[in-house]
């Protein structure tokens, strides 16, 4: 027997159990909390390093949990469980570290077991082929792990499927034990049917994978980072005086004046770097990320096929793994933590306007979702500037809507100009002046001023981008990401699945199976489904937004026969308003549903690592998600009264339907109107109230289970849950994919319509300083933490950006050029005035028709509705009056006003792109002063490998000198070797036995 196991005394099976023979502690098997003093005979053997757990709060340490049936102790062993001398859960600081109060748990995986109805946990039964089922490399139990016992009779046979899914923890976590990694089993806890296995990393496996992750870690070399000098210097000094009451209260956030100088580790050169403190060398993060490698590494291999913690989790074997939070973040006598720190000073609505703390949020959650929130703090800060270009120009349009010539025409009742009905037999003629309501709104977003705007954002759009490429490598710097390339990470467990499923079909037909991999003809049925899928998808938004054009048609008609002025007065708006919230309402219901087919899809085509399955999702959700966003707002830009035809031939829908006309002023204003609910409404409900009443709602149900379920004893009810209970009934973590699209989303309704609604900018603005609080409260309080994620950018994100910019100045040519009057405008200035000023424009835009030519019972029903008989009614187009040769033919105006248009969006789309690339080129990517820093740091790297090989060589020199001598005197005064006393011959020389 080896000395480090211990021995327990097996008992026989009716022996008694003393006072505690008909106590609650059924199924535990329980040692002696003084080793010394075990019995020698056994039964079992247990490993020393597992053998200190202390059992809830007796003091004792579970061994195994058995049925009692087969199991007793002796009297006196049993009396240690009165011992109450302290409570083991504070030790531990209720959960954070293994019962023995010293290990910390970096990692948590949960299962669901099930029990009998004398309450006996099924799971753990003993069961007579548990030997054929277990690796023999696994005689070593887990603390709180069935142990095969040599029984003469058996426990009736569970379910298989629990019995399997039991095996096969058991496996993976020998396998886990083998890695190096150290378990501890806990499922006495408040939520019942629960188990909890607590994973700890020892510093051996910590350096190891390290080594193999080549994580970049702090040497003991520090370096003077450089600073400026002269007028830049005392800049920075005022603006950092400005903006101190704005910096969040944190170590991480302050300037850094000197700097580790970082190299990815290595156990042979653990000199370099600093390892005065080992328990913190490796924080929580990275402890968690080299476990997170380990369990996606470790298979078990005795099922059908190998499964790793993915494939574990997805077949239910398991039904949670996380890492822990560091503690509370709210309450009394809370020790202090980075997630308290990252509550108080990122994740409260009373800091909405300080910096992120960006170090802190990285050092906490990794890189991946620290570069999420710092690229949502450059957006939001780049959107301030732009708020306020957006104000100014709106304001220009309310000081100059009473010097708008045109409007101030349109709404002169003077001018008595009759306008064409807007529908068939219902709607009779009406006065253009009723519409002046209409015609000066649109002046606020219809000027002069708007274009400069359009050129404005798309220069910002390239500045924005631009700037977060430096502000991406400057945390790739401060973060030691500078040289870090992304592996290739393993194949997805369904992957792995579909290629076993392959080859054992080749086997089944005896044919010659090389390594598999799945080709694009194992992909073609779901390439085929992606490719139906999404156009039926696309198609099906389509088919919603022409029903809400044929339901604003329809009302139209109907609000028109309103006896009342007033409903007839605003059928306009009331239709505009309802058909928009209808829009947002089906717009917020796709959203979700084209998230789940997007998954569903990807899902089915399996692709093979993580990162290919990440991009093929967010590539098809984005395009679901942008059609579904910007369709309705499409039509009304590009569409909407372009296809109506003429008075006397319009075009109908259905025969039946009239299509819709623009108002006199002008498509712009509703394109305003649906751009901003939209926009707003999105933001509002989705982004918002979503975001924070669904994650609510789902932690009060989960609460009404556990309370339905929870043990009615006063002290159970009482006791303070472990850290990792608390956090398993916190939300799992589904990824940056939401959090991204929704700011995309935003993105595009900044920039694609901005000619539109000059004041989107401002409320993005207005919605991400919430956004950013809403999130960090999120992460910080609702969500289980998330796996650490090293990464030097955001990935397929910056190139949708960029996309989305580029299109962002096609859009706005053509919304100044077809949907504004801007040209028109400039035309008529410039070619047809008589004075030079725009006077008379808004009869250059209308035609005359007369109403002797309707077409037969198109005609309205109550031609005298204006008290007066109309001959001559107008529409606005560009046509030939009625009494010309050609008459409602296209006229020559017409067409001098589309070649305006055309070569307005050729001059705007080029100018504004190359102003836009010219930036991309002046700015450089990388800024001058951190270019310098990494090149210091190669330099400095260089040096001290430099200096340690010199040491070496010294080293050797002088102990090959010292040998010399040595050997020189051994030869001078002994002629020959003298013996020892052992009688062995004695030597002068001696050798390093390592240099």
């Amino acid at each position: 027997m080896e000395k480090d196991e211990i021995h327990l005394r097996r008992l026989p099976a009716a022996a008694p159990w003393g006072p505690h023979a008909d106590s609650e502690f059924h199924g535990v098997d329980f040692l002696p909390e003084d080793l010394s003093e075990a019995p020698e005979e056994t039964g079992m053997r247990v490993n020393k390093k597992y053998s200190c757990l202390p059992a809830e709060e007796k003091g004792i340490h579970i061994i195994n949990i058995r049925a009692i049936e087969d199991i007793g102790y002796d009297q006196h062993e049993s009396t240690l469980l009165n011992s109450l001398s302290k409570n083991p859960d504070a030790d531990c600081k209720y959960g954070l570290y293994f019962r023995d109060g010293k290990r910390k748990v970096d990692y948590i995986l949960v299962y669901h077991y099930k029990k009998s109805s004398a309450g006996k946990t099924l799971a753990r039964r003993p069961q007579q082929n548990d030997a054929s089922v277990r690796s023999t490399k696994q005689d070593q139990p887990l603390p709180g792990k069935g142990v095969q016992l040599e029984m003469g009779d058996s426990e009736p046979h569970m379910d298989y499927h629990e019995d399997d899914k039991r095996f096969r923890r058991e496996e993976y976590e020998g396998n886990l034990v083998e890695a190096g990694l150290e378990l501890e089993r806990d499922e006495d806890t408040k939520i019942h049917g629960i188990g909890f296995v607590k994973i700890h990393a020892p510093w051996n496996v910590l350096c190891r994978e390290a080594e193999f992750l080549k994580l970049k870690m702090p040497t003991k070399k520090m370096y003077q980072i450089n600073q400026t000098h002269g007028l830049l210097k005392k800049i920075n000094s005022v603006i950092q005086k400005i903006t101190e009451p704005i910096q969040p209260k944190v170590a991480e956030h302050k300037p850094q004046t000197v700097k580790r100088l970082s190299y990815p580790f290595s156990r042979e050169k653990q000199h370099l770097f600093d390892l005065s403190d080992k328990d913190s060398f490796f924080d929580s993060k990275t402890r968690s990320t080299i476990v997170y490698e380990i369990l996606k590494r470790t298979t078990c291999t005795k099922a059908k096929y190998s499964m790793g913690i993915t494939s574990l989790l997805a077949n239910g074997v398991y039904s949670a793994a996380y890492p822990l939070h560091d503690g509370d973040y709210e309450g009394e006598n809370v020790e202090p933590n980075d997630r308290k720190l990252l509550c108080e000073e990122w994740a409260s609505y009373g800091v909405f306007y300080k910096y992120q703390p960006i170090d802190l949020v990285r050092k906490y959650f990794g890189e991946k979702i620290g570069l999420y929130f710092a690229w949502l703090g450059v957006y939001t800060q780049m959107l301030i500037p732009a708020s306020i270009v957006g104000i100014i120009v709106f304001l220009y349009g309310c000081a100059t809507v009473d010097e708008n010539i045109p409007s101030m025409e349109m709404c002169d009742q003077r001018n008595n100009i009759t306008m064409c009905p807007l529908c068939d037999k219902t709607c009779s003629y009406w006065k253009m002046s009723s519409a002046c309501a209409t015609a000066r709104a649109s002046h606020l977003f219809d000027n002069p001023a708007t274009v400069f705007f359009s050129v404005f954002m798309a220069l910002w759009a390239a500045t924005f981008m631009e700037h977060w490429k430096r502000k991406q490598m400057r945390l790739n710097y401060r973060w030691d990401l500078t040289g870090f390339e992304e592996e290739e990470d393993h194949p997805r467990a369904e992957y792995e699945a579909k290629v076993l499923e392959k080859s054992l079909r080749k086997e089944h037909k005896h044919k010659e199976t090389d390594k598999e991999k799945l080709t694009w003809k194992d992909r073609f049925p779901a390439y085929l489904t992606n490719f139906v899928g999404i156009i039926f998808m696309v198609g099906l938004t389509f088919a919603i937004v022409f029903g809400v054009i044929i339901y604003r048609i329809s009302t139209a008609a109907a609000l028109a026969i309103s006896s009342t002025p007033s409903g007839r007065s605003s059928v306009r708006v009331t239709v505009t308003a309802t058909a928009v919230i209808i829009n947002l309402v089906v717009i917020i219901i796709l959203d979700e549903v084209y998230g789940c087919i997007a998954r569903w899809l990807t899902q089915i085509e399996v692709p093979k690592t993580d990162k290919n399955f990440e991009e093929r999702l967010i590539f098809k959700a984005f395009l679901l998600k942008f059609v579904n966003a910007y369709t309705p707002i499409f039509y009304v830009a590009f569409f909407k009264g372009r296809f109506v035809g003429r008075p006397g031939d319009y075009v109908y829908i259905f025969h039946s339907f009239r299509m819709e006309e623009c108002a006199p002023g002008g498509c712009l204003m509703e394109l305003c109107i649906q751009l901003s609910i939209i926009m707003l409404g999105k933001q509002l409900i989705q982004n918002n109230l979503f975001e924070i009443g669904i994650p609510k709602m789902k932690k009060f149900i989960r609460y009404l289970k556990l309370k339905r379920r929870r043990s009615l004893d006063h002290e159970e009810h009482m006791k303070k849950k472990q850290r990792y209970e608390v956090d398993y009934n916190l939300e799992p973590f589904a990824g940056l994919t939401p959090e991204y699209m929704e700011m995309i989303i935003q993105f595009g309704f900044v920039t694609l319509f901005v000619a539109s609604f000059p004041l989107a900018p401002l409320f993005a603005l207005l919605n991400n300083i919430i956004e950013i609080r809403l999130d960090a409260k999120k992460f910080v309080t609702e969500l289980r933490r998330p796996v650490a994620v090293r990464a030097k950018d955001i990935g397929i994100w910056y190139n949708i950006l960029r996309g989305i910019g580029k299109l962002a100045v096609i859009i706005n040519a053509f919304v100044i050029s077809f949907t504004s009057d801007f040209i028109p405008r400039l035309v008529y200035l410039y070619m047809y005035s008589e004075n030079g000023t725009m006077h008379g424009f808004v009869n250059h835009t209308l035609s005359s028709f007369n109403v002797s030519d309707f077409q037969a019972g198109t005609a309205p029903n109550d031609p005298l509705d204006l008290g007066y008989e109309v001959q001559i009614c107008r529409y606005k187009d560009y046509r030939e009056p009625p009494w010309s040769e050609n008459k409602y033919d296209i006229s020559k105006d017409f067409w001098a006003v589309l070649a305006a248009r055309l070569a307005f969006v050729i001059v705007f789309q080029n100018l504004v792109m190359f102003m836009s690339e010219f930036v991309d080129w002046i700015i450089p990517d990388i800024p001058k002063d951190i270019s310098q820093q990494i090149h210091k740091e190669k330099v400095l790297m260089v040096e001290v490998f430099m200096r340690e090989e010199q040491g070496k060589l010294q080293m050797l020199e002088t102990w090959k000198d010292k040998d010399k001598r040595k050997g020189e005197n051994c030869n001078n005064h002994s002629p020959r070797l003298p013996r020892s006393r052992s009688g062995s011959l004695s030597s002068c020389h001696s050798y390093p036995l390592d240099v």
